[in-house]
Protein backbone atom coordinates (compact mmCIF):
# COMPACT_ATOMS: atom_id res chain seq x y z
CA UNK A 1 0.00 0.00 0.00
CA UNK A 2 2.85 2.43 0.67
CA UNK A 3 4.33 2.10 -2.82
CA UNK A 4 1.21 3.32 -4.76
CA UNK A 5 0.76 6.18 -2.29
CA UNK A 6 4.39 7.29 -2.63
CA UNK A 7 4.19 6.90 -6.41
CA UNK A 8 1.09 9.09 -6.54
CA UNK A 9 2.77 11.79 -4.45
CA UNK A 10 5.97 11.75 -6.53
CA UNK A 11 4.08 11.82 -9.85
CA UNK A 12 2.06 14.78 -8.64
CA UNK A 13 5.14 16.71 -7.55
CA UNK A 14 7.09 15.89 -10.71
CA UNK A 15 4.09 16.76 -12.87
CA UNK A 16 3.80 20.15 -11.22
CA UNK A 17 7.47 20.89 -11.68
CA UNK A 18 7.41 19.77 -15.30
CA UNK A 19 9.70 16.80 -14.66
CA UNK A 20 7.62 13.95 -16.02
CA UNK A 21 8.39 12.72 -19.52
CA UNK A 22 5.12 13.98 -20.99
CA UNK A 23 5.34 17.48 -19.53
CA UNK A 24 9.05 18.21 -19.95
CA UNK A 25 8.56 20.61 -22.85
CA UNK A 26 5.18 21.89 -21.64
CA UNK A 27 5.66 25.26 -19.99
CA UNK A 28 1.91 25.96 -19.85
CA UNK A 29 -0.42 25.53 -16.87
CA UNK A 30 -4.21 25.82 -17.32
CA UNK A 31 -6.75 26.50 -14.58
CA UNK A 32 -10.56 26.55 -14.42
CA UNK A 33 -11.57 29.55 -12.32
CA UNK A 34 -14.72 30.66 -10.52
CA UNK A 35 -15.45 34.25 -9.52
CA UNK A 36 -16.30 34.38 -5.82
CA UNK A 37 -17.09 38.08 -5.65
CA UNK A 38 -16.79 41.39 -7.47
CA UNK A 39 -17.08 45.02 -6.50
CA UNK A 40 -17.46 47.86 -9.01
CA UNK A 41 -16.80 51.36 -7.77
CA UNK A 42 -17.54 54.33 -10.06
CA UNK A 43 -14.75 56.89 -9.94
CA UNK A 44 -17.16 59.69 -10.85
CA UNK A 45 -15.04 61.78 -13.18
CA UNK A 46 -16.61 60.40 -16.39
CA UNK A 47 -19.02 57.71 -17.58
CA UNK A 48 -17.58 54.20 -17.68
CA UNK A 49 -14.56 54.99 -15.48
CA UNK A 50 -14.64 52.43 -12.65
CA UNK A 51 -12.42 50.39 -10.35
CA UNK A 52 -13.21 46.67 -10.17
CA UNK A 53 -12.03 44.26 -7.50
CA UNK A 54 -12.42 40.56 -8.19
CA UNK A 55 -11.94 37.56 -5.90
CA UNK A 56 -11.55 34.13 -7.49
CA UNK A 57 -10.56 30.49 -6.96
CA UNK A 58 -9.02 28.21 -9.56
CA UNK A 59 -8.27 24.50 -9.98
CA UNK A 60 -5.91 22.82 -12.42
CA UNK A 61 -7.95 22.12 -15.54
CA UNK A 62 -6.73 18.57 -16.13
CA UNK A 63 -3.99 16.04 -15.57
CA UNK A 64 -2.44 14.56 -12.45
CA UNK A 65 -2.50 17.84 -10.51
CA UNK A 66 -6.25 18.29 -10.20
CA UNK A 67 -5.89 19.20 -6.51
CA UNK A 68 -3.56 22.15 -7.20
CA UNK A 69 -5.25 25.53 -7.03
CA UNK A 70 -5.10 29.30 -6.80
CA UNK A 71 -6.90 31.81 -4.63
CA UNK A 72 -6.62 35.36 -5.93
CA UNK A 73 -7.65 38.97 -5.71
CA UNK A 74 -7.22 41.54 -8.47
CA UNK A 75 -7.97 45.25 -8.73
CA UNK A 76 -8.30 46.96 -12.11
CA UNK A 77 -9.21 50.38 -13.50
CA UNK A 78 -11.65 50.45 -16.41
CA UNK A 79 -12.41 53.13 -18.96
CA UNK A 80 -15.49 51.73 -20.72
CA UNK A 81 -14.37 48.46 -22.35
CA UNK A 82 -10.60 48.69 -21.70
CA UNK A 83 -8.94 47.90 -18.40
CA UNK A 84 -5.56 48.20 -16.74
CA UNK A 85 -4.70 45.95 -13.81
CA UNK A 86 -3.43 47.91 -10.82
CA UNK A 87 -2.73 45.04 -8.42
CA UNK A 88 -3.23 41.31 -8.12
CA UNK A 89 -2.08 38.70 -5.64
CA UNK A 90 -2.38 34.94 -6.26
CA UNK A 91 -1.79 32.22 -3.69
CA UNK A 92 -0.84 28.97 -5.46
CA UNK A 93 -1.23 25.65 -3.64
CA UNK A 94 -0.12 22.20 -4.68
CA UNK A 95 0.72 18.94 -2.98
CA UNK A 96 3.65 19.85 -0.70
CA UNK A 97 4.01 23.37 -2.08
CA UNK A 98 2.95 26.96 -1.72
CA UNK A 99 3.72 30.07 -3.79
CA UNK A 100 2.63 33.72 -3.92
CA UNK A 101 2.44 35.51 -7.27
CA UNK A 102 2.22 39.29 -7.65
CA UNK A 103 1.05 41.16 -10.74
CA UNK A 104 3.77 42.98 -12.68
CA UNK A 105 1.54 44.26 -15.48
CA UNK A 106 -1.83 43.46 -16.97
CA UNK A 107 -4.51 44.69 -19.34
CA UNK A 108 -8.08 43.62 -19.96
CA UNK A 109 -10.96 44.03 -22.37
CA UNK A 110 -14.67 43.46 -22.00
CA UNK A 111 -16.03 40.42 -23.81
CA UNK A 112 -19.32 41.36 -25.47
CA UNK A 113 -22.26 39.02 -26.10
CA UNK A 114 -25.55 40.32 -27.54
CA UNK A 115 -24.31 43.92 -27.18
CA UNK A 116 -23.71 43.44 -23.43
CA UNK A 117 -20.51 43.00 -21.46
CA UNK A 118 -20.48 39.29 -20.55
CA UNK A 119 -17.08 39.22 -18.83
CA UNK A 120 -13.42 40.06 -19.14
CA UNK A 121 -10.45 38.73 -21.09
CA UNK A 122 -7.07 39.70 -19.64
CA UNK A 123 -3.33 39.19 -20.12
CA UNK A 124 -0.14 40.20 -18.37
CA UNK A 125 2.79 39.05 -16.26
CA UNK A 126 3.09 37.73 -12.71
CA UNK A 127 6.24 37.34 -10.60
CA UNK A 128 6.50 34.79 -7.80
CA UNK A 129 7.60 36.65 -4.67
CA UNK A 130 7.65 33.52 -2.51
CA UNK A 131 7.63 29.80 -3.20
CA UNK A 132 8.37 26.72 -1.11
CA UNK A 133 8.21 22.94 -1.13
CA UNK A 134 7.18 21.38 -4.43
CA UNK A 135 6.68 24.91 -5.87
CA UNK A 136 10.10 26.24 -4.77
CA UNK A 137 11.30 26.39 -8.41
CA UNK A 138 8.84 29.29 -8.97
CA UNK A 139 10.61 31.62 -6.51
CA UNK A 140 11.63 34.81 -8.30
CA UNK A 141 10.33 33.57 -11.67
CA UNK A 142 8.07 35.55 -14.00
CA UNK A 143 5.25 33.95 -16.00
CA UNK A 144 2.79 35.31 -18.54
CA UNK A 145 -0.95 34.82 -18.06
CA UNK A 146 -4.09 35.08 -20.17
CA UNK A 147 -7.72 34.63 -19.23
CA UNK A 148 -10.64 33.55 -21.38
CA UNK A 149 -14.31 33.90 -20.51
CA UNK A 150 -16.31 30.68 -19.99
CA UNK A 151 -19.51 32.27 -18.65
CA UNK A 152 -20.48 35.19 -16.40
CA UNK A 153 -18.98 33.57 -13.25
CA UNK A 154 -16.22 31.40 -14.74
CA UNK A 155 -13.04 31.86 -16.75
CA UNK A 156 -9.98 29.90 -17.80
CA UNK A 157 -6.54 31.13 -16.79
CA UNK A 158 -3.44 29.98 -18.61
CA UNK A 159 0.14 30.59 -17.48
CA UNK A 160 2.95 30.30 -20.03
CA UNK A 161 6.70 30.39 -19.49
CA UNK A 162 6.19 28.15 -16.43
CA UNK A 163 9.77 27.51 -15.24
CA UNK A 164 11.45 24.30 -16.22
CA UNK A 165 13.49 22.73 -13.45
CA UNK A 166 16.58 20.56 -13.48
CA UNK A 167 16.20 16.96 -14.62
CA UNK A 168 16.12 14.40 -11.82
CA UNK A 169 19.43 12.56 -11.43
Amino acid sequence: MKRPSLTTVLCSIFGLLGLNGIALADSTRRYDCTIDGTDREPIGDRNGHIVVSLQYNCRVADGPLKDAGITGLSVSEWDSEKGKYLASLDVHRALGGFAVGQLMEGIGASVMENNRAAGIAASGKTVFKFASGSLAALSGKTVKFTTKLVDSRRFEMEFTDWPETAQPK
